[in-house]
C-alpha cells in the first residue's frame, strides 16, 4: 500500500501540472472505488481552479477557487498518470486542464475519492482522530512520551496506529525502528525518554530519505511521470528475511497485527 512518502512523491509531481489550472474536464468511467464517487464531484470540479495541493497522513488533498477540497486515497493499487497515450481499463477518474490531462488509476479499486468543503476539512471522518505529522512540529519524544504511557502494545503496533502518529505504514516503522536500534516487540509504554529521543529524528530521517528516493516501488506504485521510486534499493531490513545485517547479525521476520515486521534481533533490543 502506498505510504506517506508516496503520496507525498505523488502530490509533489501533481503540483506543477494541477496548482493554478483549471479543471475543464471531469470524467467518471465507473461509479465507484471502494466506495462510490461524490454525485456532484463532476458539477463542483468543473471550471474550478486548483489553488493548492497538500497532504494529510496518506492523503492527498486538492484544493479549489470554490471552497472544496478533493480528497484522494491510493489504497493499495492506485496512481495518477499525468498525459496518459491511452486511456486503460482502470484508469476510472479524468480530470482535464486547458494543457493536460490525469488519470486516476487504480486496479484493485481500494482507493476512493471524496469532496468536501476545505473550510471544514478537520471534521472529515478520516481526519478527526490522526495524530501528528511525522515530519511536522508536533511529532516529539515529549508527545510520544505521554501517548504511549502504560501502552503494553509493542512499539511496532503503537507506530502503525494513525491515532497516535499519522500517516506511518508497515515499511517506513520497519526502517526507522531498525535505524533507531529498537526491537519492534518492545512494549510501547516502557521506552525510555532516551530512547523516544532516538526514534523521532529516525522516523523523519527515514521518510525524507525515502520522498527524496521517490518512494518505494513494490508492486504497483509509479510516480505521477511514470517513473519509479528507488527507496526500496536502500531497505535495511525490510523485505530481507535471512539476509545479513550490517552488525553481522541476521535479518529476521515475524507477523504481527497481520503484517510481516522485519528486524535485526543482534541490534535492535
Amino acid at each position: 500500500m502506498p505510504e506517506l512518502p508516496e503520496v507525498e512523491t505523488t502530490v509533489r509531481g501533481l503540483t506543477p501540472v494541477l496548482d493554478g489550472q483549471r479543471i475543464t474536464l471531469v470524467q467518471l468511467r465507473r461509479p465507484d472505488l471502494r466506495r462510490p464517487f461524490p454525485v456532484d464531484l463532476g458539477q463542483r470540479l468543473t471550471g474550478a481552479t486548483v489553488t493548492g495541493l497538500s497532504r494529510r497522513a496518506k492523503y492527498g488533498l486538492i484544493a479549489t477557487d470554490r471552497g472544496d477540497t478533493m480528497i484522494f486515497h491510493l489504497g493499495m493499487s492506485g496512481r495518477w498518470r499525468v498525459d496518459p497515450a491511452e486511456l486503460l481499463t482502470h484508469d476510472h477518474l479524468i480530470l482535464e486542464t486547458p494543457t493536460q490531462r490525469l488519470a486516476l488509476n487504480d486496479a484493485r479499486r481500494f482507493g476512493s475519492v471524496d469532496l468536501v468543503s476545505s473550510a471544514s476539512l478537520t471534521d472529515f471522518p478520516a481526519f478527526k482522530t490522526l495524530g501528528p505529522e511525522p515530519l511536522g512540529s508536533g511529532l516529539t519524544a515529549g508527545y510520544l512520551h505521554t501517548a504511549l504511557a502504560g501502552r503494553i502494545a509493542s512499539i511496532k503496533l503503537m507506530l502503525l496506529d494513525q491515532r497516535i502518529v499519522a500517516g506511518l505504514g508497515n515499511i517506513y516503522v520497519c526502517e526507522a525502528l531498525f535505524l533507531a536500534g529498537i526491537s519492534p516487540k518492545q512494549a510501547a509504554g516502557k521506552l525510555s525518554r532516551a530512547r523516544l529521543d532516538r526514534l523521532v529524528p529516525a522516523i523523519r530521517s527515514v521518510l525524507l530519505a525515502a520522498i527524496d528516493a521517490g518512494g518505494s516501488s513494490l508492486r504497483d506504485y509509479v510516480r505521477p511521470d511514470g517513473g519509479l521510486g528507488y527507496f526500496s534499493k536502500q531497505f535495511a531490513v525490510y523485505g530481507r528475511e535471512g539476509q545479513p545485517c550490517a552488525c553481522n547479525g541476521a535479518v529476521a521476520r515475524y507477523a504481527e497485527g497481520g503484517r510481516s515486521t522485519f528486524w535485526c534481533p543482534k541490534c535492535q533490543r
